[in-house]
């Protein structure tokens, strides 16, 4: 079976480096900063555009619907992670080693895992949510104000509770991949640290993804067979069901590129404890799941053109070089539903 490789924190200051280096150094100086400037650019990337989201929320009375709740929400997880995980690891990478200590490797570890599996509960609140809208146009079933701040205040506890343990002894957050970052324990064969990252990973992520799996699949699978009965208004119906799949197909492919690798690779580890992952190829699902904070407010926010049509003129101080846009939300879409005993009737109802 083959070792696996522990750092002691011995190794953390930059006085104690040469003295273990054979042991830390993955990677050339040049490599270091070759990923300290990915994730600064994610990072500062990730910070513009998630303020951005919260400002013109705040700002603009028109947008403060159910769904926004969980937008804003997600780009508060969001800035968590780039402000708490991004920026750190940009410095650590560009200096070459982990230089903030154990008890800084501990926080920051926490800190992105709590914002991280707030934003993947988030995720899937909103899954619901469109799943609901779409597929109950009628008012069968309602996602209000009540359910959209329930679905966040969960979020956030789920979160919490499952990323505390390692901070009182059941589990425990350690370097990973180039040794610049911190996260769960994956490689530790002890008991208490297995039994936790079992339950972490089945809890935090396979439920969250099963969720969104589920509500995107049956949200496609109407618009569906709206398309089949051929039930349209003003022959809008191909249209829509085109526009919605390709919002679905990108959120779901988005999901999968950035936090798949990495799940996939803790899980390979935790089945297989003689498996070895090179550090550097380790990093590289990281690093997706971190350029999350990028892709999210692109993908769920800023691809609809109520949102554009007031994002865009608060950076360019009032001008809107697609005021045509505005006039027209992505929102404006018919989707019908059939209930028993009743006919299809088209409906507003899909608010991206």
């Amino acid at each position: 079976m083959l070792t696996i490789l522990k750092i002691n924190f011995f190794c953390f200051t930059r006085e104690n480096m040469e003295l273990c280096a054979v042991n830390t150094e993955f990677l050339s100086q040049t490599g270091h900063t070759v990923l300290a400037i990915i994730m600064g650019v994610f990072s500062v990337a990730g910070i513009i555009l998630n303020v951005l989201v919260i400002v013109v929320t705040v700002k603009y009375r028109q947008l403060r619907q159910p769904l926004s709740y969980a937008l804003v929400n997600l780009a508060i997880c969001d800035l968590g992670c780039a402000v708490f995980g991004g920026l750190p690891t940009t410095v650590t990478s560009a200096m070459g080693y982990f230089s903030l200590g154990r008890v800084g490797c501990v926080l920051e570890g926490f800190a992105v895992s709590f914002f991280g599996i707030a934003s993947l509960c988030t995720i899937g609140v909103i899954s619901v949510e469109r799943y609901i809208v779409v597929c109950y146009p009628m008012g069968a079933v309602l996602f209000q104000t009540r359910h959209a701040v329930a679905g966040v205040v969960l979020s956030w506890v789920w979160s919490f509770v499952w990323n505390t343990p390692p901070l009182f002894g059941w589990g425990s957050y350690e370097l990973e991949g180039v040794k610049t970052s911190c996260a769960p324990n994956w490689y530790s064969r002890d008991v208490g640290n297995m039994s936790y990252i079992i339950i972490y990973f089945c809890l935090c992520f396979a439920v969250p993804f099963s969720i969104i799996m589920v509500s995107y699949s049956r949200l496609l699978w109407t618009l569906r067979q709206v398309t089949k009965l051929q039930v349209s208004e003003a022959g809008s119906t191909n249209r829509v069901e085109a526009q919605v799949a390709r919002m679905v197909v990108v959120m779901v492919l988005a999901f999968l590129v950035t936090w798949l690798p990495y799940a996939g690779m803790a899980l390979a580890v935790i089945i297989d404890s003689s498996l070895y992952i090179d550090p550097v190829i380790a990093t590289i699902p990281v690093y997706l799941a971190k350029s999350s904070t990028l892709y999210n407010p692109i993908i769920y926010v800023f691809m609809n053109r109520q949102f554009r049509g007031y994002a865009v003129p608060t950076v360019l101080c009032g001008w809107n070089p697609w005021a045509s846009d505005a006039q027209m939300s992505e929102g404006d879409t018919t989707v019908v539903t059939l209930n028993k005993g009743q006919k299809f009737s088209p409906k507003e109802s899909l608010k991206e």
